[in-house]
């Protein structure tokens, strides 16, 4: 089991992509601490640093470390047909500050106290738009943009002391309700339907289909185990070839 006695901690843990992440690390023995705001007994605001750090603190008291921090919140949709140059700053701004807020804190929470263990793995999940230019999408390709460009800072930082931070950049994943919803935006705001818009995305993929939720969750457990240990400062590329590095 490649995460065998591995103590997780999941934000966004109610969600499809958190959910799904939850399943694999549990198949391959992780011991999990779910959290989100939908979560029965694990309410916890990931975009509160009191609360972040109150959460951690009792995961260590009960668990002795923690070695696994994955952010996997998620924000109502987001598409909207309003082009950049008519949007207001404020609704640009909103993704980029609420995404990277949640994911300073909780990586920088976590961090803390995998320094002082000497080891540890922080986790984010991104979108294609952090490296291609798509319409329609506001501020949330900027969002995208700055958790990476964070992933590599942190890594600088944190990798002498034996932490890692890896990210996950997955292509669609229409198998989750908010991207399907998003998708459909997107199709509606090109005149196309849902099923155009869905086939004219696979067909630029080398597999011509897209990401899953599986394929998300069974590179994110890779990433989280030991065997990758030479990964780090980096967000991988799930985009089945859309996306060349």
């Amino acid at each position: 089991m490649l995460l065998k006695d591995k103590v997780a901690v999941i934000y966004g843990a109610a969600g499809a992509v958190g959910g799904a992440v939850a399943r694999a690390f549990a198949a391959e023995g992780a011991r999990l601490f779910l959290t989100g705001h939908h979560v029965a007994g694990a309410e916890v605001d990931a975009f509160d640093e009191r609360a972040i750090d109150q959460h951690l603190r009792a995961v260590v008291d009960e668990a002795g470390r923690v070695d696994i921090s994955f952010n996997a919140i998620g924000l109502p949709n987001p598409t909207t047909r309003m082009s950049l140059t008519d949007m207001p700053a404020d609704q640009f701004l909103l993704p980029i500050a609420t995404y990277a807020r949640s994911y300073f804190l909780t990586a920088r929470l976590a961090a803390r106290r995998m320094v002082a263990s000497g080891s540890g793995v922080i986790m984010a999940v991104t979108s294609t738009p952090a490296r291609s230019g798509v319409p329609y999408v506001g501020g949330g390709g900027a969002a995208m943009a700055a958790v990476e460009a964070l992933t590599r800072g942190l890594s600088a930082e944190l990798a002498p002391h034996g932490v890692r931070v890896v990210g996950l950049r997955p292509q669609g994943m229409p198998d989750t309700p908010r991207i399907q919803k998003s998708f459909e935006s997107y199709a509606a705001a090109s005149g196309q339907s849902w099923q155009q818009f869905h086939d004219a995305l696979a067909s630029r993929t080398h597999t011509r289909r897209l990401s899953t939720l599986d394929d998300l969750a069974n590179t994110a457990v890779f990433l989280a185990s030991d065997k990758a240990a030479g990964l780090t400062g980096t967000t991988v590329n799930l985009s089945m070839g859309s996306l060349d590095d």
